[in-house]
């Protein structure tokens, strides 16, 4: 199989889809002759992705290690809290969970808008037959679109807000805007100074995404546990199924994600790059450089600062439910 494609064919979609069309909206991928889901853009851009791992694998390289550590670190609240606060009519949580969610994955658009500086004049290796050859030819481009959608063509933001109103109807809570981030304490800080910043920067969005994209799992196996918990939305049982369904095409979407950003990364560290002082550094020394810190920060010290401020929130809200103190009870023995 080529190693080399075209923006145009990693953008090609599987012909002859059902439409996947959610309560009158369309959205991307379709549904194949047997009725399982087909993510989109992935006719040509997922068989390029096996290739040239297979490519990778024979040069004694390996796509970036990630596993279930990833997945560490407190939540809060968790799926039987959630079910707590549900069964009590406090769905204001679940219902900011769903809407927060679907617009961050709307600001993924920008992988789709922004020009990132090409990394071959930066790398001593011909990357033309790699898959971190083709992240301005389409890559980064099919998986902004993946996240923020094409004008009439719902993707994960859209997904999501049809996912929520499916379980909750249409307006049941107020409208949501995603909390302020907690920056690490090292934002700012030059991990890969030998590097122009530019190229430091594509380097740092690659982890981040992929730590990003790995650890949003722990949130979609979550709400699919709770949005298919029988005694939950029971005057809206088929709409609340209907949204785990829509959950599950996410999730399909985004393996594709995680096995690209793992490609790329793993490219990234078995080739040599070049220097500003005229050298050359081993790129599996600035992966490794920034990637063990950035696993902490997403798995043991942010998850814990976010749990403090959820666990506040959370409080407030439930006390002042007539029953709070009561409900605030079940909710900390649901840990």
């Amino acid at each position: 199989m080529s190693l080399v494609f075209t923006e145009d064919e990693l953008m090609l979609d599987h012909p002859d889809l059902a439409p996947h069309v959610v309560a009158g909206i369309p959205m991307h991928g379709g549904f194949r002759p047997d009725g399982s889901y087909q993510p989109p853009r992935a006719l040509v851009r997922e068989p390029a992705l096996g290739a040239w791992e297979a490519a990778l694998i024979g040069r004694g390289g390996a796509p970036l290690a990630a596993d279930a550590s990833l997945l560490g670190g407190v939540r809060l609240p968790s799926v039987e809290q959630s079910r707590v606060l549900l069964r009590h009519g406090l769905g204001e949580t679940f219902w900011n969970t769903l809407t927060i969610t679907g617009k961050i994955e709307a600001r993924g658009r920008l992988l789709a808008d922004i020009e990132f500086p090409s990394l071959q004049p930066h790398i001593v290796d011909d990357i033309s037959e790699m898959g971190i050859g083709h992240l301005g030819k389409g890559l980064l481009k099919a998986h902004g679109y993946d996240e923020g959608g094409l004008p009439g063509i719902g993707a994960h933001d859209a997904m999501w807000f049809a996912a929520r109103d499916l379980a909750f109807g249409a307006g049941a809570y107020p409208d949501v805007d995603p909390p302020e981030n907690i920056a690490r304490p090292e934002a700012g800080r030059r991990f890969m100074p030998e590097l122009p910043p530019e190229i430091e920067g594509l380097l740092s969005l690659l982890m981040n995404l992929l730590v990003i994209e790995f650890r949003a799992e722990i949130g979609f196996a979550a709400t699919q546990a709770i949005l298919r918990t029988p005694e939950l939305f029971v005057d809206r049982r088929a709409q609340a199924e209907e949204a785990a369904e829509i959950v599950d095409r996410i999730r399909a979407d985004e393996e594709i994600h995680v096995s690209s950003l793992r490609l790329y990364l793993g490219e990234c560290a078995d080739v040599t790059f070049r220097t500003l002082d005229g050298g050359t550094v081993p790129g599996s020394e600035l992966i490794d450089r920034f990637w063990g810190g950035l696993v902490r920060w997403a798995t043991v010290e942010q998850p814990a600062l976010v749990a403090d401020q959820q666990r506040a929130l959370l409080h407030e809200r439930v006390m002042a439910h007539p029953d709070g103190s009561a409900i605030w009870a079940e909710f900390e023995a649901a840990a």
